[in-house]
């Protein structure tokens, strides 16, 4: 009798190892998931970025032979780009460009030649999908996050999460000037 209630027991212990390593290996499996989706938001916004960043010298080749003589603008729109390569994807750096970009984009207001101009409006077109692009971008990471910190903070994986080295994510922020205007098409005038 003493030996079966000791098998009994020693079964029981057994099981409920067994039954805990593998809800910790469910846990970090779906948290490395999420995590991988986060990691992949981020890579999205980037690349996003890097497109915009490359459609800049276009868009400002493009103006040059229209708007020589609007130096200033030109060279704030490349000063811009340039600080916002060098410095990721930060919303202050990439605020900039936009804020570059907007001036260069009203140059078309003032020269109808360029905002004639097939090739000014193709770039027009690219920088308005690739705006579109980032702001869908944006919403699918902080999705993502939202999915990794829910999972991280739920029951039980709440008791493993920090000991198995998954913290917080951070939600894409923006800044002041951002606010509003990320989930709104872009003004292209023609």
């Amino acid at each position: 009798m003493i030996d079966i209630l000791g098998w009994f027991w020693t079964s029981a212990i057994v099981v409920i190892a067994v039954a805990l390593v593998l809800l910790l290996i469910g846990i970090y499996n779906t948290l490395v998931r999420l995590r991988q989706n986060v990691r992949q938001g981020v890579a999205d916004i980037d690349a996003q970025l890097r497109q915009r960043h490359d459609l800049v010298p276009n868009l400002v080749e493009a103006v040059k032979g229209y708007a020589g003589h609007e130096a200033s603008t030109l060279e704030a729109v490349i000063a811009a780009r340039n600080a916002a390569m060098r410095g990721g994807p930060s919303t202050a750096s990439e605020q900039g460009l936009r804020v570059a970009l907007d001036q260069l984009l009203a140059l078309g207001e003032a020269y109808p030649d360029l905002k004639a101009s097939a090739n000014f409006q193709s770039l027009q077109n690219e920088l308005a999908d690739v705006e579109d692009k980032l702001a869908a971008a944006r919403r699918a990471l902080n999705a993502a996050v939202a999915r990794f910190n829910a999972a991280r903070e739920s029951f039980p994986a709440v008791l493993f999460a920090g000991m198995l080295g998954f913290g917080e994510a951070d939600f894409h922020r923006l800044d002041d000037s951002e606010q509003g205007s990320v989930d709104q098409v872009p003004r292209v005038a023609f």
